[in-house]
């Protein structure tokens, strides 16, 4: 089985954070579909998604799909602090005819299996018939969504295709690689492992800067590549990351700002520095 690899992609902004770059949409996009890479998810984690409006999260998932290429496609993480929120995000992947959308557990307020289930069936009838991911974070969210709700879930609607799950260690993913379902890692350091047992690749925030480096480790599942990952992760742990891929993306041609919306912070210089020493 062919791995795929999967952008998580930064959102450009300006002003500070502000506001969104909408000048770098498409050389973004063009970017990392030039790579190889076979799509990106929009305003996850990595894209800041849960900072913005939901009216600028409408207006950046639009100018992403607007830019999409050929063979590369473009899912869209809908997920919000309320179900309505989420229902409106999520109708609107359909209607500006996305590839798929993605959904987390509403943070804050720890969710029962019922209200998790009812959330999950809002959200995914809201953009029928267009694939549906539950996007599992628990360190995000605050709470892991049961493997006994995804399949309630599954016997519920009728476009789930798969899961996000950015947990670690893989013990901790595991319990998610049920059978008929596509499983996509997050934490890239743990994409061979999980592909082993059935997963079918990552959707990476590594990837938005280094995607070269991502489509090599699904493509060619070597030692060499793994132990590139694993260091790579390790030499960004003590840096704001959302910063980070925007300043090599910067430095590597790209016109992304380093702005993020607050509360994240950007880089220092001496963090600028240590930074682009990591550039390919």
């Amino acid at each position: 089985m062919v791995g795929r690899a999967i952008a998580a992609a930064v959102t450009p902004l300006r002003d500070d954070g502000a506001a969104l770059d909408e000048s770098a949409f498409d050389p973004l996009t063009r970017f990392l579909a030039a790579a190889g890479l076979d799509g990106m998810l929009a305003l996850g984690t990595t894209g800041e998604g849960v900072l913005l409006s939901p009216t600028e999260r409408e207006r950046a998932a639009s100018l992403f799909v607007s830019a999409r290429q050929p063979g590369f496609k473009v899912l869209v993480h809908c997920g919000a602090q309320s179900t309505r929120d989420t229902v409106r995000l999520a109708a609107h992947a359909a209607e500006i005819e996305a590839d798929g959308i993605a959904v987390i557990a509403p943070p804050y307020f720890p969710l029962d299996q019922d209200s998790m289930l009812a959330h999950f069936i809002a959200a995914a009838n809201a953009c029928r018939p267009l694939p549906f991911y539950v996007y599992e974070f628990a360190a995000r969210s605050g709470y892991a969504v049961p493997p006994a709700m995804i399949e309630r879930l599954r016997d519920s609607v009728s476009n789930l295709r798969g899961l996000k799950v950015s947990d670690a260690p893989f013990e901790a993913v595991r319990p998610y690689l049920l059978d008929g379902l596509e499983v996509l890692v997050g934490f890239e350091p743990l994409t061979l492992e999980a592909m082993a047992h059935g997963a079918a690749g990552t959707v990476s925030g590594l990837a938005t800067a280094f995607p070269e480096l991502i489509v090599a480790l699904v493509r060619e599942r070597t030692p060499a590549r793994q132990e590139e990952v694993v260091r790579l992760r390790a030499d960004l742990q003590s840096v704001p990351f959302h910063a980070t891929m925007k300043a090599v993306l910067r430095a590597r041609g790209i016109p992304v700002n380093e702005d993020v919306r607050s509360p994240l912070r950007g880089l220092s210089a001496e963090e600028r520095q240590r930074v682009l020493r990591l550039l390919p």
